[in-house]
């Protein structure tokens, strides 16, 4: 007598299209795994580039250290004694007590001096023209530069 309620309860229920409590709670159980896995998926793919972002990131402060490294080891050197010295004797044709400098010069080249111009003092002007009054004036009245007087 009980299997005759239960199976007519379960034709009734297909007949009106009800659903059971198991379908309801397995329809809830997958719909709530797809929001999951759905929403999963969408932080991967959002941090794909951030990953990448760092990884760039990452590779530019190893370039900066291992250049801040050699950096520091340029300014050790620097201010080291060999430096100065090395320095002296190149660049700034310096020498020791007891040393000797000397200069090669090419040889087969004809070293002859060069007489420098005559200049007289009339020829040296220290300071600009003085311009015109009327170019002044006209000037502050016109965007334009003056006409050529001739």
């Amino acid at each position: 007598m009980a299997d005759d309620k239960t199976l007519k309860r379960t034709e009734v229920r297909r007949r009106t299209g009800q659903f059971s409590g198991v379908q309801v709670l397995f329809a809830a159980i997958l719909s709530i795994g797809l929001f999951l896995a759905i929403d999963f998926s969408g932080r991967i793919t959002a941090s794909q580039p951030l990953q990448q972002a760092y990884e760039n990131v990452s590779a530019e402060i190893e370039d900066l250290r291992q250049e801040q490294a050699a950096l520091i080891q340029e300014r050790d050197y620097v201010r080291s004694d060999a430096y100065v010295a090395q320095w002296a004797r190149s660049e700034g044709k310096l020498i020791q007590p007891g040393e000797i400098l000397i200069v090669p010069v090419p040889s087969g080249v004809g070293i002859e001096e060069t007489p420098s111009p005559q200049v007289s003092l009339a020829d040296i002007r220290t300071s600009p023209p003085e311009p015109e009054p009327w170019t002044l004036w006209w000037n502050l009245f016109f965007d334009s530069p003056p006409p050529e007087m001739q």
